[in-house]
């Protein structure tokens, strides 16, 4: 039996298919207030001007953020970012009924940010081609929340083997082992999809199957943000409720059956 709406069975279908769901931002008042928060830390750390162009400024970063200076940059957007009360609801509210429609209602949400600043031809910002679910870390039930702060595209983007050709190469694995992840790469490159993401839209994808993203080669920076969803009585790996995962929506049914205790006196 299936009882979801048309909709909700659609995007699954396209989901489990292509591994991932792009769509327009679910809020785009509070996507603004995240990229205008993200400027304001950025201009406070570098101590320049609050720009009138906030997606030109982002772009445009490299002129003003030297590379040795790119992990204290990002460390300082990051906390600010986090000490912001509203910040991980407004994140959630992007997309809200996708990752409920697909993940389901009673959910946890990563405690912490990712967030990618990757200026054009800097290889200091690389994640090479992995899956997150081959190693003990992280659930297969997990979803990434991927917001983009610019548009996002080509090397400026992320790369995603399709679920398909992932279960093929999968397989085949273990004949790379002696001969590296950029092997592996240079085998699947042809099969993989670059995804575009103009600001103003959010990808969700699986981490099940492989992704990751190159060297910048267009002329302006990447900013992404992600987080990780995953449903609350789903399987956890090394990444456990409480540490990593923190719960954001527990129905009135959980609550009452977690602190259900049975009376004494019934063993017989």
């Amino acid at each position: 039996m299936d009882f979801l709406e048309k909709k909700e069975t659609d995007l699954s279908a396209a989901f489990i298919q292509n591994g991932y769901i792009i769509q327009p931002c679910e809020n785009l008042s509070g996507l603004e207030r995240i990229r205008n928060k993200t400027v304001d830390l950025a201009t406070n750390f570098l101590g320049v001007p609050y720009p009138t162009d906030t997606g030109e400024f982002l772009d445009e970063i490299a002129s003003l953020v030297p590379v040795k200076k790119l992990n204290s940059f990002r460390l300082h957007i990051l906390s600010g970012l986090m000490a912001e009360s509203w910040f991980r609801e407004a994140y959630f509210s992007c997309a809200r009924s996708l990752v409920e429609a697909l993940v389901g209602n009673e959910l946890v949400m990563q405690r912490n940010i990712g967030l990618s600043i990757q200026i054009p031809d800097d290889n200091s910002s690389l994640l090479p081609l992995h899956s997150d679910s081959w190693g003990s870390e992280c659930s297969p039930f997990e979803v990434v929340l991927w917001i983009p702060l610019v548009d996002c595209y080509q090397t400026k983007s992320m790369f995603i083997l399709p679920p398909e050709a992932d279960a093929k190469w999968r397989e085949r694995v273990q004949e790379f082992a002696g001969a590296g992840t950029e092997s592996l790469y240079q085998a699947i490159e042809p099969e993989l999809e670059w995804l575009e993401v103009p600001y103003g839209n959010v990808l969700l994808f699986t981490p099940t199957v492989m992704h990751g993203n190159r060297i910048n080669q267009e002329s302006t920076t990447r900013w992404s943000m992600n987080i990780r969803f995953k449903g609350l009585f789903t399987p956890y790996s090394d990444k456990r409720l409480g540490e990593y995962f923190a719960p954001i929506a527990v129905r009135a049914a959980s609550k009452i059956g977690m602190k259900f205790t049975m009376p004494g006196g019934f063993d017989e």
